[in-house]
């Protein structure tokens, strides 16, 4: 709590005793809290007594009755507080004193300042430290909301591939899976460019169909996508390896709903001396969403036992 909304009891009990010592009657007492812009009841009767009956109160009455209840006002009398404190604080003519209360009055203020200096010290701590704690607090808050709408995000994708297994339209089944893979490849950040075509310098029209790029260890990736009921074969195969190859740097991730044949994984292995090619079936794609595991490091475990171990279509439990 800032030193200024409320006086602690040690510094309330100094001011008493310091503010009667800067000034030398009870009138200036009064006039000392008038300017700091003390109003209401109390100073006002404060200021009849001194008028009427002098005798019936002294410049130390005076202060205790006002800075009591300026500290009972509570947020009401900050802004009068604050300021009669700096008044003391930066109280330098002592002259104002009676000679005999000068360097009492000097060591009194002398004590307040220290007191502030030390009591704001700790509340500047405090503030900092609780500062702290609520950036800590929005982090850990932004992180989760982050993590739910991740989490809405993969559900959502999760249904909507779900929704595709009753699609007899196989053509319609197919693209409805590009879109759904690359949404989400890009809710794992990892989607460079979604489906394209590519048309023919010379009006040939499409001449290219290109399901989805992706960037695993910083190399293009070129994504083939089929959900047919037999299994994938060395035509489907060596069309993709097509574009692969009229791409320098580049490799190849074909993910299929179906098995593929022998002699197709035969056909990505020979491949395997110019370029990554790496098989993936749809049910992994699946087992990673209902686990909830990590897409991209599951494809890049995909990748490096292709190249270590040569094989194109390597297979291991998914967490």
């Amino acid at each position: 709590m800032n030193i200024e909304f409320h006086y602690p009891p040690e510094l309330l009990e100094l001011l008493v005793d310091t503010i009667p010592r800067l000034v030398k009657s009870k009138k200036s007492t009064v006039l000392f809290f008038k300017g700091a812009g003390v109003q209401g009841k109390l100073i006002d009767e404060v200021s009849a007594l001194v008028t009427t009956v002098p005798d019936e109160i002294n410049k130390y009455d005076i202060a205790r009755r006002i800075l009591i209840e300026l500290n009972q006002r509570g947020e009401g009398g900050l802004r009068e507080r604050r300021e009669v404190l700096r008044r003391v604080v930066e109280f330098e003519d002592f002259t104002t004193c009676w000679e005999n209360d000068r360097l009492k009055a000097q060591g009194l203020v002398s004590q307040i300042r220290q007191l502030v200096k030390v009591k704001d010290s700790f509340t500047r701590l405090n503030e900092e430290r609780e500062s702290e704690r609520r950036a800590h607090q929005r982090k850990q808050d932004d992180a989760l909301r982050i993590k739910q709408e991740f989490e809405a995000k993969i559900e959502s994708l999760r249904n909507e591939l779900f929704a595709l297994f009753p699609e007899t339209n196989r053509q319609s089944r197919g693209k409805k899976l590009e879109g759904v893979l690359n949404r989400l490849f890009e809710v794992y950040g990892i989607l460079v460019r979604s489906d394209f075509q590519l048309r023919g310098e010379r009006g040939e029209g499409i001449v290219e169909q290109v399901d989805g790029v992706i960037e695993l260890d910083g190399r293009l990736c070129f994504v083939e996508m089929k959900w047919w009921s037999a299994p994938i074969g060395v035509p489907e195969i060596s069309e993709h390896l097509v574009r692969v190859f009229g791409r320098a740097e580049t490799s190849a991730l074909i993910i299929s709903a179906s098995e593929y044949t022998a002699p197709a994984i035969s056909t990505c292995r020979e491949a395997l001396r110019d370029r990554v090619v790496t098989l993936c079936t749809l049910q992994e794609i699946v087992l990673i969403l209902e686990k909830r595991s990590d897409l991209l490091k599951f494809l890049k475990r995909k990748m490096h036992e292709t190249v270590i171990n040569k094989n194109p279509f390597p297979q291991f439990a998914i967490e």
